[in-house]
């Protein structure tokens, strides 16, 4: 992209989420603690997805006797 394009979308961005913020302090400041625990089990998925791969390369105790 063009980069005088990129910095006149970041602008027109800017622009948007002020007056969204704003206009709508009192609604995302209300959704806050549900969008939290929204982003819970999303985080657990993607923050804890190498578990019950720890034992792939080593034997079980049972078996090196």
């Amino acid at each position: 992209m063009d980069r005088r394009f990129e910095i006149t979308l970041a602008i027109f961005a800017g622009i948007a989420m002020v007056l969204l913020w704003s206009d709508h302090k009192n609604h995302l400041l209300g959704a806050l603690p549900w969008l939290i625990l929204l982003a819970c089990p999303l985080l657990h998925k993607f923050m804890h997805g190498g578990h019950g791969k720890h034992d792939h390369g080593r034997q079980s105790d049972e078996g090196d006797k």
